[in-house]
């Protein structure tokens, strides 16, 4: 079964506060753009894991991937499989391409095996992997809010714009993210401002982390200010960095950037 795992962005990220588990609450508006990997599962004699690509910092044996068929097993023991992952979604880019690698393997289990869970039941499995895990089960623009992980719909459609989505090659790691980050009850809630027109986000919608990260990562606000340069009508770094996309209304003409960044184009 060959399936691929699609990145997201943050619309606006607020972070609210500080939670006592130690995680924090936040609101977020995520919209799925289609930046992929590719992800195949296959039955076999023996487990097996290998991956292609972008290289994955880290204990292979630790991927989410895994941790995803280990959890299905322990409820369903689960034959052995072969799961091959051709990783294309940076890491450290706030764009959940980890994320949705694991949720997607839960998808493609419960079909290849006819485990038939529910999405309700797949959002749960999902959770224990990641707070922002079970937005890639339905895979739809939602409202997040609590962890990242409880989501109420987003009356929003941006299709026909172009989305461009640029990673200068910054892993920054979410410790490294939250460490600077001040939280704050914004001053207008996430439904209010999806409400306003798009060309209206630019002064209203913001990522918090931007204030705690472009001082130390310059070539953020600057890939922000040539995104808007060429005509995006709104952009902001995704999650807590370091992507950085620009929402067009016409395509753009050709974006010009330093060969080791990765750039992505598409319609949303």
């Amino acid at each position: 079964m060959l399936d691929f795992p699609n990145a997201k962005i943050n619309l606006g990220l607020f972070v609210t506060s500080k939670r006592p588990d130690g995680f924090h609450n936040l609101q977020s508006c995520f919209y799925p753009v289609k930046w992929c990997d590719a992800l195949e599962i296959l039955p076999a004699v023996e487990e097996r894991f290998d991956m292609t690509g972008l290289p994955v910092p880290g204990n292979p044996d630790t991927n989410l991937c895994l941790k995803a068929y280990k959890l299905l097993q322990s409820d369903f023991k689960l034959p052995p499989v072969h799961m091959h992952l051709h990783k294309v979604i940076p890491m450290g880019a706030g764009l959940g391409g980890g994320s949705a690698d694991a949720a997607f393997t839960l998808k493609s289990l419960n079909k290849l095996f006819e485990l038939n869970l529910s999405d309700d039941k797949l959002e749960e499995y999902a959770r224990q992997l990641g707070s922002d895990c079970a937005f890639f089960i339905r895979n739809k623009p939602v409202i997040a809010t609590e962890k990242g992980d409880i989501f109420s719909p987003a009356n929003l459609d941006l299709s026909g714009y172009t989305c461009v989505v640029v990673y200068p090659g910054i892993h920054i790691t979410t410790a490294e993210a939250y460490g600077n980050i001040k939280p704050q009850q914004p001053t207008y809630t996430m439904e209010m401002l999806l409400k306003q027109d798009i060309h209206a986000w630019k002064e209203v919608m913001k990522n918090d982390f931007e204030e705690a990260l472009f001082p130390k990562y310059p070539e953020l606000p600057q890939i922000k200010e040539k995104l808007y340069a060429a005509g995006a009508v709104y952009a902001s770094m995704t999650g807590s960095g370091s992507a950085v996309y620009g929402v067009f209304k016409e395509e753009p003409a050709e974006l010009i950037f330093p060969d080791h960044y990765l750039l992505w184009k598409g319609l949303l």
